[in-house]
């Protein structure tokens, strides 16, 4: 069409056309007698030059060889391809048609001619409007300006199911009344689309139309229509053009495609095996399926596998429903499903939910069943039943289902569904195993945890732990309560580095050896330089021929942070030192809030600076506050401002330690979780009091052990136990005796009634004494050998003048 110009593409005259072609006119002896403007334009002779002179002076006297046979006559017999002289001599093919005149006049005929050219051309053009009327698949019906079809090709006639005839004169919207244009941005009826054009002139193009054809009115198409105005020669309006392309087969594919893509994006994001669920649905509703459900095993949720993939031995627990209706299942209910209008069977009556997950039974012979049975997909009517298959176990299955009025899934479509339910079972899979490793992990960090902290003397208290949300579920953050000699409290705090089971691993044998090492009374100096030691060592050995050659288990415990506080409630006296800890917080029973200056230290096994400690005087009633950095650091939030809000929540005189590890959650965490484990200690000091201590100084002399024993048996007369007076005596005596012989100074003997009642003799050397058993012949040594068998405990505590040999005794039972 680019080789014509304007005015000829507008012109539907064919180039043979009299009014067109070069026209001459001839007698009967072929001799020209007439000549028109367009013979000269082609031919190039005047008038004057050609008039009485012989056609075959510019015309060959016969056709060319290559188009008809030589034994065709030479004179014009109708449409032929002849060769054409120019006046300047030059030659052209050129089609003729000769058409004979009637009357007796001198003219006998008249000659055409046209350029072969040009003839082929408009060939090729009437080839194309057949083509186009009666072999297209593109569907061409024209419709006038009321609206009513006037004409259409039998691609069109074909999409009806009827003759032409029959529904000339048609509406649009009379042949399809349920259509609708699905393309945005555009009016969405037939009638509103084509008054569009009509009235502006503007065409459109590729607008997307759903509908129902005639043909084929069980099932939705989807057609690609143009639209654009009709004009006459004149200009004048007489109709609207409509082509319309069925590609209901690539709108399909298309749909697919951005089904996976969108399951892509959705599926498989969490590892929470009923996100998971849950999305699987929503992508497929309702573009997929009217109703979608996905039932697992119960084992599944617990982080296992289904024993067995039979339907007998499976059970199944509804874990995701969606519907385009709107009526999805909440969470502990279920809808009891009988046997379909379509006669697809449902789902049994079930047993009462077990928690928030409903039970289901599907009955033998139902798609459902026949799939867990056969381990393979099921399509029976508008219902298919895809297995959630993850190795060789069958994980549950999800049921999609078509509503009434929709097509049953087709072949490309039950493909669709085994690509997103196959993608499903791998997200699943992946979260049941995650759920299986974080159960592991919160168990092993539980147990590694402080399960009951025993009812302190020295200290009320209250704790709280959470576990990070991220994707390990579990970190290194601890917190402990260690009940020491002499009613004091051991109170620790600590973070390991790093998340997951190896985090909570290293977590556990440092809370151990923390605790090993409290128990040995160590001061918390030489507490944190024993484990910073012990860390340190175990990194070396990671780095060494101990450690894995891949690396896959390095110990995590160096740069853990911890803080050690010891609490003595007859001294009122904190001793506490923090090896890159954040230091406690201190409310005063005023309700003045402080953090003590507290050196710093290095992490563990960083090695650097030494550590050192800080002792203060708590009043009775004093709050100290042991925490995490996970409870007052967050991606969003500065640590000061964590600390400020959480001194503004503890400076609260009023409300009970519980209540204060509620409000601080609840303030800093208001999410209820955080990106990084944390711990919480809070513990409020208490005083005993003097009535339950009593105090004695003796000179390191021989006369010394005696004095002792009469001291402490007066002692436990006041108090009411004339029943633990001899095991005391015995013991007191032996402590102080040892301390007589092997130390120096004044000798310090203390009762203290407490839960127990608990016996210190103090003096300043710093040798300790050792359990052993003595030989026959032995005179001596059987002295604290005797005194272990007395009491519950005994132990040493050193201090910075010496030493103290301590025992703990239960009181007699009371009747």
């Amino acid at each position: 069409m680019t080789a014509w110009n304007a005015e000829q593409s507008t012109d539907f005259r064919g180039p043979l056309d009299v009014t067109r072609a070069a026209t001459a006119v001839v007698d009967a002896q072929d001799t020209v007698i007439g000549w028109s403007p367009a013979a000269q334009r082609l031919l190039g002779y005047q008038p004057q030059e050609i008039v009485g002179r012989p056609v075959t002076t510019f015309l060959s006297p016969g056709p060319t060889h290559s188009v008809l046979p030589l034994s065709l006559p030479p004179r014009f017999q109708g449409n032929e391809i002849r060769v054409a002289r120019h006046r300047d001599g030059s030659e052209l093919l050129v089609a003729t048609a000769a058409c004979p005149l009637p009357g007796a006049g001198t003219a006998t005929r008249v000659l055409v001619a046209t350029e072969l050219q040009d003839l082929r051309l408009w060939e090729s053009r009437l080839a194309l409007l057949h083509g186009l009327a009666t072999q297209s698949p593109l569907g061409l019906a024209i419709y006038d300006t009321e609206l009513r079809l006037t004409w259409c090709n039998a691609a069109y006639e074909r999409e009806i199911g009827r003759p032409f005839a029959e529904f000339r004169g048609y509406r649009a919207d009379q042949l399809y009344s349920e259509g609708k244009f699905v393309t945005k941005g555009h009016p969405p009826t037939l009638d509103a689309v084509m008054h569009h054009v009509l009235d502006t002139g503007e065409p459109f193009l590729d607008l997307h139309f759903q509908g129902r054809p005639p043909s084929d009115p069980e099932t939705d198409h989807i057609w690609s229509c143009a639209y654009y105005r009709l004009q006459d020669a004149d200009g004048h309006v007489f109709g609207v053009c409509e082509d319309a392309f069925d590609i209901s087969d690539r709108y399909k594919a298309q749909r697919r495609l951005a089904l996976l893509v969108e399951a892509g994006r959705g599926i498989g994001n969490t590892l929470d095996v009923m996100v998971t669920a849950k999305k699987i649905t929503e992508v497929a509703v309702p573009e997929f399926a009217a109703t979608v459900t996905v039932d697992l095993a119960g084992a599944v949720l617990e982080g296992g596998v289904p024993a067995t993939s039979g339907s007998a031995a499976m059970s199944l627990v509804r874990v995701a429903r969606c519907s385009a209706e709107g009526d999805d299942e909440q969470e502990g209910h279920e809808e009891d499903y009988e046997e379909n209008d379509e006669g697809t069977p449902g789902q049994r009556p079930s047993p009462p939910p077990l928690g928030n997950h409903p039970p289901v039974e599907y009955p033998s012979g139902s798609p459902q069943d026949r799939s867990l049975s056969s381990g393979g997909l099921v399509l029976d009517d508008k219902a298919l039943v895809v297995p959630l298959r993850a190795g060789n176990s069958t994980l549950g299955i999800v049921t999609f289902i078509r509503g009434t009025g929709s097509a049953a899934f087709d072949s490309g479509e039950v493909a669709l569904a085994d690509e997103l339910v196959a993608r499903t079972a791998v997200s699943i899979d992946n979260a049941r195993r995650f759920t299986r490793e974080r159960t592991a992990s919160l168990a092993l960090q539980r147990q590694l945890l402080p399960q009951h902290v025993p009812e302190q003397s020295a200290v009320d208290l209250a704790h709280r732990y959470l576990p990070t949300d991220d994707v390990t579920g579990v970190g290194g953050d601890w917190f402990d309560v260690i009940p020491l000699s002499g009613t004091r409290v051991g109170l620790v705090v600590g973070d390991v580095v790093g998340h997951g089971l190896q985090a909570a691993a290293t977590m556990g044998r440092l809370r151990t050896t923390v605790r090993a090492f409290a128990q040995m009374d160590m001061d918390p100096v030489e507490l944190l330089s024993r484990v910073d030691d012990l860390v340190a060592q175990s990194a070396e050995e990671q780095r060494g021929e101990l450690g894995p050659p891949d690396g896959a288990y390095a110990d995590v415990t160096t740069g853990a942070t911890l803080l050690y506080a010891v609490y003595d409630p007859v001294s009122r006296r904190c001793v506490m030192a923090r090896a890159g800890h954040l230091p406690p917080a201190v409310v005063d029973p005023d309700g003045a809030l402080s953090f003590p200056d507290l050196p710093a230290g290095p992490p563990l096994g960083l090695g650097g600076l030494p550590f050192e400690s800080m002792e203060i005087e708590l009043p009775v009633g004093s709050l100290l506050a042991l925490f995490t950095d996970g409870l007052v650091e967050a991606r969003d939030r500065d640590i000061d401002h964590g600390l400020d809000t959480l001194g503004r929540v503890l400076s609260d005189r009023h409300a009970s330690l519980e209540e204060l590890c509620d409000r601080a959650v609840a303030e800093l965490l208001p999410g209820g979780s955080t990106a990084d484990d944390t711990a919480l200690l809070l513990v409020r000091t208490r005083e005993l009091d003097p009535s339950q201590v009593t105090e004695w100084e003796l000179p390191a002399e021989p006369v010394a052990a005696g004095r002792a024993r009469d001291l402490a048996t007066q002692q436990l007369h006041q108090w009411g136990l004339d029943e633990l007076a001899f095991a005391t005596e015995l013991v007191v005596s032996e402590l102080v005796t040892n301390a007589v012989r092997y130390a120096e100074g004044p000798i310090q003997v203390r009762l203290i009634r407490d839960r127990t009642l608990l016996c210190e003799v103090a003096d300043t050397g710093h040798t300790s004494p050792h359990l052993r058993h003595s030989g026959e012949d032995d005179e001596g040594g059987r002295g604290l050998f005797i005194v272990a068998q007395l009491v519950q405990r005994w132990g040493t505590r050193y201090t910075r003048s010496g030493k103290t040999i301590w025992t703990e005794q239960a009181f007699p039972a009371t009747g």
